[in-house]
């Protein structure tokens, strides 16, 4: 959450892997690290081609040695500086998180990866024990947990507001890839191939972020599921570009998630509901800073029917009730 008023005497070294010219990732990475002003940007590997990254970092105000050909060489050289990197973000497509986060670790450096961290559980189990051996963060980028909204949600479920949960609704089903747009778009195709992006497309790009918002806000855990899978352009298969989960949670709850490429007309569409035995909570990563909790029965003050309430963020991270109407 954003505080201007939060200073560190001595901002964070940082420096980025990947995500140099035209990735928005990358730009999301380094505009969020300038907004906070909690970091400084000193360094970048953030290219396969050394003077693309060269010329590119120099333009973002590096300086000339620091923007390095590859990762290896900025841990090795960064390390032996007094003035060195003390964290780096992976911004590079999925298969090289591996191999590049556990380099950062070794150099002793505070990690923040893209999702996913790893293609298979026991990789991914490694870099978390040598990340408390070597005392370092590692956190993984599931941005969306930063929002206000969020929070409130998960503190209100905590205290009952709408007791105990019955259904979770979970959807990210955008339409940027409804056509072959991977042809003519570099940034898109490696997303479709399986060597470089794993072995899923759009349930690992986009429906894990709805996943764990929803196991963030409810706490809930899977006990089992099933999955539809399609890939309606049939070039991607055996990556799919559209799924569809049902899940059976421990303690009677159910839910469904659907993550989508090919929604045509759709932004985002990225929605948490969580119904429970009094009411339901609904959040929309296309209107971020409003959570939605409705009931059809009880009281609000305005009427004995039910109600909804909006929550707005308000300046100062408070929130804000609006009654609206009764039902």
């Amino acid at each position: 959450m954003f505080n201007e008023e939060r200073h560190l005497k001595h901002p964070i070294r940082w420096g980025l892997v990947g995500g140099g010219r035209g990735s928005e990732i990358g730009y999301a990475h380094r505009a969020a690290a300038a907004r906070d002003r909690l970091f400084t940007f000193v360094a970048g590997a953030m290219d396969v081609d050394p003077e693309r990254c060269r010329d590119f970092g120099v333009n973002l105000g590096l300086a000339p040695s620091r923007c390095y050909p590859d990762y290896k060489t900025m841990f090795s050289a960064e390390v032996r500086r007094d003035d060195g990197i003390q964290a780096v973000s992976i911004a590079t497509p999925n298969a090289t998180h591996y191999e590049i986060a556990k380099a950062a670790l070794e150099a002793n450096l505070h990690v923040i990866c893209e999702k996913p961290v790893t293609f298979n559980v026991s990789e991914a189990e490694e870099l978390k024990a040598l990340a408390e051996e070597k005392n370092r963060m590692f956190a993984v980028m599931y941005g969306y947990t930063g929002h206000q909204m969020i929070h409130q949600a998960r503190e209100m479920i905590k205290r009952g507001d709408i007791g105990d949960i019955r259904v979770v609704n979970m959807q990210f089903a955008h339409g940027f890839h409804n056509i072959e747009v991977e042809k003519h778009n570099p940034g898109a195709k490696w997303r479709m191939n399986p060597e470089v992006s794993g072995p899923s497309f759009i349930l690992g790009d986009c429906g894990t972020h709805a996943f764990y918002l929803a196991g963030l806000i409810t706490g809930l855990k899977v006990k089992s599921l099933m999955c539809s899978r399609q890939s309606f352009v049939a070039s991607r298969a055996p990556l799919e570009d559209n799924a569809h989960v049902v899940f059976n949670f421990e303690g009677g709850a159910v839910g469904t998630l659907w993550a989508s490429a090919i929604n045509a007309g759709s932004m985002h569409q990225q929605k948490i509901r969580i119904v429970g035995e009094k009411a339901s909570l609904e959040w929309w990563d296309e209107y971020p800073n409003q959570l939605r909790l409705r009931s059809s029965g009880g009281t609000c003050p305005d009427s004995g029917a039910g109600y909804e309430l909006s929550l707005q963020r308000e300046p100062g991270d408070r929130c804000k009730p609006y009654w609206r109407g009764s039902r």
